[in-house]
């Protein structure tokens, strides 16, 4: 990594904007309760400013052959939130937590070893949803106490995507693609919710916004898809722009479809 002050200088910059999205979208989750804060959770607040960032420094098909590795990391995420959900039931934060960060480190690894292509990654995707969708089910609804913020909160929210965005675009150089389309998918969101949620509102409410959370990982697949796609035939900034309309979609989505359910409404055929 250069130690020119302009590259340091760079970097502060990218790590400020990066931690004040992730800080700004965990306060909005912990005000709206599991539903409206796992669809806060799931948009690209952390992997969109690192994929950015990696625009700035690389070519689109650096970031199209990143993507291509982050769509089955998208899978292990969903897997994570399993494994916590389960978990934090009956288990401290410590044990929920790190247990379910060894599972996303355990298949990242894995499918480091593997060469990805689209449709590998999709069938991934579609296999682990499958799987997972209705064991997340039943931890799905709790309700949300009302939450104190502590004052450590905000930093420790602001310095862990600061550091995944300092390691991200510091390596990016001679990790390469598929080394840094892992990365920018580290878990971020979910990890921090996890350590500041549990010990305030306990593992059951902490668990129902990560599994609420999975349907949103749905969109986030998708907008992969379109990132890797859009990158490597239209250019970096068409498949970035494409992904994030992709998420906001289908999370405005999500919540619509939510609220014609609670208002007792058949959505139209």
């Amino acid at each position: 990594m250069s130690l020119d002050p302009s590259f340091l200088l760079l970097l502060a910059l990218r790590m400020a904007i990066a931690a004040s999205f992730v800080v700004s979208a965990s306060m909005i989750a912990e005000r709206t309760g599991p539903v409206i804060g796992a669809l806060v959770a799931t948009l690209p607040i952390s992997a969109g400013p690192t994929y950015v960032f990696l625009a700035l420094d690389h070519d689109a098909a650096f970031i199209a052959q990143g993507a291509l590795t982050s769509l089955p990391i998208n899978a292990a995420t969903i897997f994570l939130s399993l494994a916590y959900a389960v978990l934090a039931q009956r288990h401290s934060v410590g044990v929920a937590s790190a247990t379910a960060v060894a599972v996303w480190l355990g298949l990242a690894a894995l499918i480091k070893s593997v060469e990805w292509t689209l449709s590998m990654g999709i069938a991934a995707n579609v296999v682990t949803f499958a799987i997972c969708l209705p064991q997340l089910a039943r931890y799905r609804h709790a309700k949300m106490p009302l939450i104190t913020r502590r004052w450590y909160d905000v930093p420790l929210r602001a310095s862990l995507v600061a550091t995944l965005v300092a390691t991200v675009t510091s390596v990016s150089g001679w990790a390469g693609p598929s080394v840094s389309g892992i990365l920018a998918l580290f878990p971020i969101v979910f990890t921090s919710m996890m350590l500041i949620l549990q010990p305030r509102i306990g593992g059951p409410a902490t668990a129902a916004v990560l599994a609420n959370g999975a349907w949103g990982l749905i969109g986030f697949s998708l907008a992969i898809v379109v990132l890797h796609l859009g990158g490597l035939h239209l250019g970096a900034a068409f498949g970035l722009s494409g992904a994030l309309a992709t998420c906001v979609g289908w999370n405005l989505g999500l919540w619509w479809l939510g609220r014609r359910k609670a208002a007792g409404v058949r959505p139209l055929r």
